[in-house]
């Protein structure tokens, strides 16, 4: 994450970390992560905006069918582009 400017960290419980959290606000960014069951001390985040994370999710689900994507078959950047900009194509139609 450094060298990235960003308003917001958008992720799962996964990185509910002290450390990651202490990170982003230091960026002057807001850390939108539930807590851990297991935190002592829960933090409140927002839930709204955490629910609006599916639509990334279902976006790399949607990548994961093209097997020629995500294993990375095409060497050449130019074709891996344009590959996946006819997928984009195609989610854009659906």
């Amino acid at each position: 994450m450094k060298g990235l400017n960003f308003e917001a960290l958008l992720a799962d419980k996964g990185y509910d970390s002290d450390e990651i959290i202490g990170y982003a606000e230091n960026q002057g960014a807001i850390a939108i992560i539930p807590p851990k069951r297991n935190r002592i001390v829960q933090r409140k985040y927002d839930k709204v905006v955490y629910k609006e994370r599916h639509k990334i999710e279902c976006v790399f689900g949607f990548l994961k069918h093209y097997r020629r994507i995500f294993s990375r078959f095409d060497k050449l950047t130019s074709r891996f582009s344009a590959f996946l900009h006819f997928i984009a194509a195609l989610q854009w139609i659906k």
